[in-house]
């Protein structure tokens, strides 16, 4: 078993070097770490048929550990859960909708809303520390409704457990991540990318 765990890890990091979407260098997440890898999913969505094979696949381990039908709703904070939270809605058979900062507070806008008492899961492109994901949480229960736990394509979040469970994940890697005071590229006087969404911090690797 855990072989085969080992393997689809290993095709699922081959598919993401393929499009392009795990990169190796230095770089600076939205959380205003750095690190020596960079995940952008997006691109994996450049190819519309490959992004949902994948969120098929990521809808299947969450109806593993929640159980078929215990999803009303997805949210996806903006930008990186936009695409991620609509095709695994649609996979789980549940709505969907996207969360984005307005006079930096997580909210829904556009007519989106939560109603109490509704499920919801709350999906990511990619967990570091958690932040956009965990604010779209407070969002949602703040609305009354309840939080089922999150889902992502990759969880680099590490060992340190997230506040909110069960975290669901696609691809789950251990990817160092430092602050800038203690980054060993930075010591190096390696130049820092910011490949993201986020002008002010960086990346939508979060």
């Amino acid at each position: 078993m855990t072989k085969q765990v080992s393997l689809l890890q290993e095709d699922l990091l081959r598919v993401f070097q393929r499009q392009g979407a795990l990169l190796s260098g230095h770089f600076c997440l939205s959380s205003g770490r750095h690190s020596a890898h960079y995940f952008q999913c997006a691109l994996l969505f450049d190819d519309p048929l490959l992004g949902r094979r994948l969120t098929q696949s990521l809808a299947e381990r969450v109806e593993e550990v929640l159980g078929r039908g215990a999803v009303d709703r997805v949210v996806g904070p903006a930008l990186g859960g936009v695409l991620v939270a609509h095709e695994l809605a649609a996979a789980l058979g549940s709505r969907a909708c996207f969360a984005e900062r307005s006079e930096g507070k997580m909210t829904l806008r556009r007519g989106f809303r939560t109603v109490p008492g509704e499920r919801v899961l709350v999906a990511e492109d990619v967990i570091t520390t958690g932040g956009s994901a965990l604010e779209a949480v407070d969002m949602v229960r703040e609305a009354g409704a309840c939080v089922v736990g999150l889902a992502a394509l990759v969880d680099r979040s590490g060992s340190t457990p997230l506040p909110v469970q069960p975290l669901v994940a696609l691809l789950k890697v251990e990817a160092k991540t430092w602050p800038p005071q203690d980054c060993p590229q930075c010591k190096q006087g390696l130049p820092v990318e910011k490949p993201g969404s986020r002008p002010t911090l960086g990346s939508s690797d979060d």
